[in-house]
């Protein structure tokens, strides 16, 4: 899994960061000493989930993950205890009380692990010909030949067609579990592509039959490539 560190102390630094190499399955893709630096890394990569100190500089560590649409996994570390029921309301994975051991470590980690999993497409959907996508209070039935894209944007997803798009009150993660394992695809933070809806690759670029332009992030272009070339 990949992971990052927002973590403004070095000594807090060097100590997540020996633990993490400790771990064969983890990978520590960048290390921030404030949010707003992490926030600009997110907005175009993606990662696993990250360790996220609460007290940093600009920005605190709570706001910033108030601020991401589509944060990953999060374990919040602090030397402060009272902050943990906000972390909790906003979902966090876990919460390091500072200094914590090794073995603490490992058990917030699995944590992570357990969730990860739970989202990985369970289902091999290439018998599906066609979906309900719940949009406000309809629900709106789409041929699965015809999705182009789907799209994160905020607090819902874009089912892009041909000629239209439909508000999918739905996250990303939904149309994974229910699309994955077929010619969809996530491979971007952001985007799902229909690989029957591609003309070409170019460098970092999947192109369209209908011209539009999708990016691949880093943390899912070898998976893709591997799987359809």
């Amino acid at each position: 899994m990949r992971c990052i560190i927002v973590e403004d102390q070095p000594p807090a630094q060097r100590i997540l960061k020996k633990f993490i190499q400790d771990v064969p399955t983890l990978e520590l893709v960048e290390v921030f000493s404030d949010g707003l630096k992490a926030m600009e890394f997110l907005n175009t990569e993606s990662v696993d989930f990250m360790f996220l100190d609460i007290h940093l500089p600009k920005i605190n560590g709570l706001d910033f993950l108030k601020s991401i649409p589509e944060p990953p996994q999060v374990i919040l570390t602090t030397a402060f205890s009272e902050y943990a029921l906000e972390g909790y309301d906003l979902n966090v994975v876990d919460y390091l009380l500072k200094p914590f051991s090794f073995q603490r470590f490992l058990q917030a980690v699995n944590k992570v692990n357990a969730k990860y999993e739970q989202v990985i497409p369970k289902n091999d959907a290439s018998h599906l010909s066609e979906i309900y996508v719940k949009s406000s209070h309809e629900h709106i039935k789409v041929l699965v030949k015809d999705i182009y894209t789907i799209a994160s944007d905020s607090d819902y997803t874009e089912i892009h067609l041909q000629d239209k798009k439909i508000l999918s009150n739905e996250p990303l993660r939904h149309w994974m579990q229910v699309l994955g394992g077929s010619q969809f695809y996530q491979i971007h933070k952001s985007h799902i592509v229909n690989t029957k809806k591609i003309d070409r690759i170019s460098g970092n670029l999947v192109v369209l039959i209908n011209g539009a332009k999708i990016p691949m992030g880093r943390a899912y272009k070898d998976s893709f490539l591997k799987n359809i070339l």
